[in-house]
């Protein structure tokens, strides 16, 4: 059995992007309060993910994560849970049947409530105040009581995703997944812009083709439930070690606060916190690389990582920018290819391509987002690799945060609805957009 170490043995180590708690009492009550709760999901999910992403690593299947940037407690609705759910769906849908390819949907949600920061502070007007990390940690209102990190509010976010994981579920196995409803899930803003007419047309031959297998006789439990994983980065050391228990079937130690839990790009030392945490659990779990990772580097965390070399355990997730994939990533991928490792290669065209535009709004170029896509599948090709996925930052809703794409949003359209606390998320017919050109590169692939 994998043994975890406790919380001080993890601070000893000086892990970053942590919050700075002013009362200690008060987080030693949060902590023993989470420890008492029920498992958010099952270690059972767990291996099943597991095996799952065991297929993506060998090729066989397509990953699609996606997700807020940063939930929000107030988001907890059943109306975003459903729209986040529903162009999941929807893309999920296209890549199968465009690219005849089977994908695992994992969502960023019910725990995505932390965010590491580049800055402690922020200052607006004069005025400096503590930096906005997430409602796990403090507020979003730019007021000194607000960003007081406060550690009940990792109670609240347990609570939030406890909500969040039962509207999932109900969704995805009470009838609103089946895919006799690829219809319905089109709403009227999507469905009069051209990459909705386009997946109207393809829901239609989806329709006659169940029509036909129902006529037949054949009619799968697959076609009427999804299987829906969740995932968030692995931030807040008190919560993560909090939701951590010990399997009774295996007496191995889990992560139960999601399926799925990664290391970000600003704590992926080796010799971190959060890397020694991870390394414990037996969760698949993923890793971002960035543009200053090495081909060592990326061997290092294998080996801390994944000593077993098991399949589906780990996942390089990797955010370059448009303008450094071609480059920087062939090195990492040729080098753990000679290792013999197994590991899922999945691509987050998101972080490594945000600026500000002249309107002060934080963006990213829908253009910038497909040709890092692009970037990754051409590299994977050349190396003959599998190309095994794209974790991206969405929405169901019809915000105006990246610009570009076929609705043809500028930066003048970005203050019109603009609604993400951190980074800009691609809107839902951005999406949908995305996923049909993803389709078509994997046909390639």
């Amino acid at each position: 059995m994998s043994t975890i170490p406790d919380l001080a043995t993890l601070h000893a180590l000086g892990p970053a992007q942590q919050p700075t708690y002013p009362d200690q009492a008060a987080v030693d009550s949060a902590v023993a309060q989470l420890r008492t709760m029920p498992p958010l999901v099952f270690a059972g999910e767990c291996d099943e993910l597991k095996g799952k992403l065991a297929a993506v690593a060998r090729g066989e299947a397509f990953l699609l994560q996606g997700g807020d940037c940063a939930e929000t407690l107030a988001g907890v609705t059943a109306d975003n849970v459903r729209n986040k759910l529903r162009v999941l769906l929807q893309m999920a849908v296209v890549l199968t049947y465009a690219a005849s390819v089977p994908v695992v949907k994992v969502g960023r949600l019910a725990g995505q409530y932390a965010k590491p920061r580049s800055s402690d502070l922020e200052t607006r007007e004069g005025v400096t105040l503590p930096a906005y990390r997430g409602d796990a940690v403090n507020g979003f209102e730019f007021t000194p009581e607000a960003r007081v990190p406060d550690p009940q509010r990792l109670v609240d976010v347990y609570n939030a995703s406890a909500a969040t994981l039962n509207l999932v579920r109900a969704f995805t196995t009470g009838g609103y997944a089946d895919l006799r409803q690829v219809h319905t899930w089109n709403t009227d803003f999507v469905r009069e812009s051209p990459v909705g007419q386009r997946y109207e047309e393809m829901a239609g031959e989806i329709e006659r083709a169940l029509t036909f297998m129902q006529a037949i006789g054949a009619d799968p439990d697959e076609f009427h439930r999804v299987d829906f994983h969740s995932s968030h980065e692995a931030l807040v050391l008190e919560y993560e070690h909090a939701m951590t228990r010990i399997d009774s079937r295996t007496d191995a130690p889990y992560d139960v606060s999601g399926h799925f839990v990664w290391i970000g790009e600003r704590t992926r030392q080796l010799d971190n916190a959060h890397v020694e945490l991870l390394s414990r659990i037996r969760n698949p779990i993923g890793v971002k690389l960035g543009p200053t990772t090495t081909p060592d580097d990326a061997i290092a965390l294998a080996a801390k990582l994944n000593p077993h070399n098991e399949a589906g355990r780990l996942t390089f997730i990797t955010r370059f920018g448009a303008g450094r994939i071609r480059d920087g990533l062939p090195p990492l991928v040729e080098k753990v290819k000679a290792a013999g490792l197994e590991v899922a290669w999945v691509c987050d065209p998101m972080h490594g391509n945000t600026f500000e535009a002249s309107s002060g709004y934080k963006t990213r170029r829908f253009d910038d987002v497909i040709d890092e896509v692009q970037g990754f599948f051409d590299v994977h090709r050349s190396l003959g690799t599998w190309p095994g996925g794209v974790h991206v930052e969405l929405t169901g809703d019809d915000v105006t945060e990246c610009v570009g794409g076929g609705e043809e949003l500028t930066d003048m359209d970005l203050s019109s609805r603009y609604e993400s606390v951190c980074d800009p998320r691609l809107n839902r017919v951005q999406s949908l957009e995305l996923a049909f050109l993803v389709a078509e590169m994997l046909r390639k692939a």
